[in-house]
């Protein structure tokens, strides 16, 4: 019988960190899985430098790392600038873990910064495109189809990401008052509004369709349900947009976070200040929700000249 080789001190201090992130911190499963992605990376890069212990690793080291996974010169595929400073931050992080944790002396990643990152502009579509591609969700009009519609309408009346709409159950929604409960990343919750287009689709769904998927299932609470019974995947709300999109006459410019950003772009078009954007979003930075306003500039040009009372001459 042959045995797994035994983890490194080092191995074992970033099992500990990632357990930490999990339990304590409660990251969401997708950031933890990218943290263990990162930091695998680290190790093995480290390892192949004799690094086996916590107390070895230098800025130099840490530096190297960086240069590496912006250059392949660990044998593996360049990473993209957001990519290589997310590496960075998770490397950084666990550094600090260890410092408070007591397990090192000092800090080796302490004056390492991740790469500066370009912003990119989302890219929504119009509000005219938005409406062909719910149409055209809708467009074979068999039970999926009300469903699928009710999923975008939701996307796009709510700005939520996938994984929270997927997420939903049913009693995470209050149709009467026109409310959704969604849970965000680091399972933050926040309440949104959910508009009448996307109330009635909604409801369109839950009264004439669930109950028929959920007669094949197990008595899920999920709000958007497989053929099977079963919650809908992210996977299966993704093949919905693309095959929505592609009907619409939009393939290849709709994203999963397509409707997100449109819902953003477009209220803040519609005079919607932008820290009542950064509650709608989840957002822990009103930062983060900013690069939405470069998307519109007329608008903002617009918005100022009539309210700043030196605006005009």
């Amino acid at each position: 019988m042959v045995r797994a080789a035994a983890r490194s001190p080092l191995e074992r201090a970033v099992r500990g960190y990632l357990e930490h992130l999990g339990v304590e911190r409660g990251l969401a499963a997708n950031t933890l899985s990218a943290y263990r992605r990162d930091l695998d990376r680290y190790v093995a890069f480290l390892a192949a430098r004799g690094v086996r212990t916590p107390g070895e690793i230098t800025e130099e080291h840490v530096s190297g790392f960086l240069t590496a996974i912006r250059t392949g010169e660990d044998g593996r595929a360049v990473l993209k600038e957001t990519s290589a400073g997310r590496a960075i931050v998770a490397v950084r992080n666990l550094h600090k873990f260890l410092l408070l944790e007591g397990t090192v002396t000092g800090d080796a990643a302490v004056d390492v910064r991740p790469p500066t990152t370009a912003k990119l502009l989302p890219k929504p579509i119009t509000v005219a495109e938005v409406t062909r591609l719910l149409d055209a969700v809708a467009l074979p009009g068999t039970p999926s189809a009300v469903r699928d519609r009710a999923l975008l309408e939701l996307l796009y009346g709510c700005g939520a990401r996938i994984s929270e709409a997927v997420g939903l159950d049913v009693d995470d929604l209050d149709l009467d008052e026109g409310l959704a409960r969604f849970r965000g990343k680091g399972d933050k919750e926040r309440i949104v509004p959910v508009g009448s287009f996307a109330v009635a689709a909604l409801e369109a769904y839950r009264v004439r369709v669930r109950p028929a998927l959920a007669a094949h299932g197990r008595g899920t609470p999920a709000l958007f349900l497989n053929t099977r019974g079963g919650r809908l995947s992210r996977q299966s709300a993704w093949s919905v947009l693309q095959v929505g999109a592609e009907r619409a006459g939009l393939a290849g410019r709709v994203s999963p976070h397509t409707l997100r950003h449109s819902f953003a772009t477009h209220l803040l078009e519609g005079g919607a200040d932008v820290r009542v954007v950064q509650e709608l979003l989840g957002h822990a930075s009103v930062a983060t929700t900013q690069i939405y306003t470069k998307v519109a500039p007329e608008t903002l040009r617009e918005v100022y000249a009539a309210a700043h009372p030196r605006a005009l001459g």
